[in-house]
């Protein structure tokens, strides 16, 4: 049987070391604000706290006082308890359809017309990011990004336009790619219905 979940914060205490509540409360934090499409900044307005500090909260370098964390769960429609539950799917192992969490980018930094379906369950633990990036006609991503690591896909559904490096690709279904992640890295809809790419990427980057 499950042991009954331990919550446990301070009120008043809203700086303290990182432990593993405070590592999953802040993934959780950044996972619903990320679903509802929200910005740092929107979120730090609506619950009533500093850019700065939810920074910390998202990064597991702070913990939040218990009424910030009622106003943070009421803005991002969800409650306590689920920001601390140990596990993400069924044990955290399972996603089923339907129950994987979509999250709209931001359009001024991640890029326009752009979701991504969530393939593995949201967690520090995990070495391996992987989702399904779904792209509106005319969406693409909000300009090259280089970071450490390395990413592969794989097109489900459309076409894109992959451009790594000095070189563009025009890709379609059943079409794979690897790359280092250092690299400059764009893509786009180039097709007029929605593309569908299985995105792998390590370490997780957002």
């Amino acid at each position: 049987m499950k042991k009954p979940m331990k919550i446990d914060i301070q009120p008043g205490i809203e700086d303290r070391p990182s432990s593993a509540n405070q590592g999953r409360l802040g993934v959780r934090v950044r996972l619903a604000r990320q679903t509802l499409g929200m910005t740092l900044k929107a979120l730090a307005t609506e619950a009533d706290c500093s850019e700065s500090l939810l920074s910390k909260i998202e990064n597991g370098k702070a913990s939040p006082s218990l009424p910030m964390l009622h106003r943070l769960a009421e803005v991002l429609r969800t409650n306590i308890g689920w920001m601390f539950e140990e596990a993400d799917g069924e044990e955290g192992i399972v996603f089923r359809a339907g129950t994987r969490p979509l999250i709209g980018l931001d359009p001024l930094r991640r890029g326009e017309g752009i979701s991504l379906e969530r393939i593995i369950p949201y967690s520090p633990g995990h070495l391996l990011q992987c989702n399904i990036h779904h792209i509106e006609p005319g969406g693409e991503s909000a300009g090259a990004i280089q970071h450490a690591g390395e990413e592969v896909g794989y097109v489900l559904a459309g076409s894109i336009e992959l451009m790594v490096g000095e070189k563009t690709f025009k890709l379609s279904i059943g079409d794979s790619f690897v790359f280092n992640s250092e690299l400059p890295h764009w893509y786009r809809n180039v097709g007029t219905t929605r593309a569908s790419i299985f995105w792998v990427n390590t370490p997780a980057t957002f």
